[in-house]
């Protein structure tokens, strides 16, 4: 409680800030899917259609996590997490595939991304993952 002469204010409690986190995927259905999946656990939730569209977004609060679908169109996602690392070096991707190849936890290791995890099993497994790398890597 703050005294602002003779009356009292109660100012609200801050509440704490939900984890934001940018899915990428260039599949409709599965942005509107992860959307929900993680909304409805809690997270702020920014979706975007290609890797080109998150490059180029703007004025957007930081994200937590970064959730990158390998096989799009514009750059994949291996390429995109490694772009991300020249400006965000901090912040943890997580690689959803549906190609998964002998290679690919190899070269996504080296581009920085923190886990790879196989479509079609997004489900609490890639929201423990998430939460997991949010609570190794925190935002300053």
């Amino acid at each position: 409680m703050i005294e602002i002469g003779s009356h009292h204010q109660r100012l609200p409690m801050a509440s704490p800030a939900k984890p934001t986190v940018y899915v990428v995927d260039d599949d409709a259905a599965v942005l509107g899917s992860l959307r929900f999946l993680l909304e409805t656990d809690g997270f702020a939730v920014r979706t975007f259609r290609n890797g080109t569209a998150l490059l180029n977004a703007s004025g957007a609060p930081g994200a937590d996590c970064y959730v990158i679908d390998y096989k799009m169109p514009d750059i994949n996602g291996i390429e995109l997490a490694g772009r991300l690392r020249q400006s965000d070096g901090e912040t943890p991707v997580i690689l959803i595939t549906g190609y998964p190849d002998e290679n690919i936890s190899t070269r996504a290791a080296a581009a920085g991304v923190k886990d790879v995890v196989l479509k079609p099993l997004l489900d609490e497994n890639l929201v423990k993952r998430i939460r997991r790398a949010i609570q190794d890597h925190p935002r300053a």
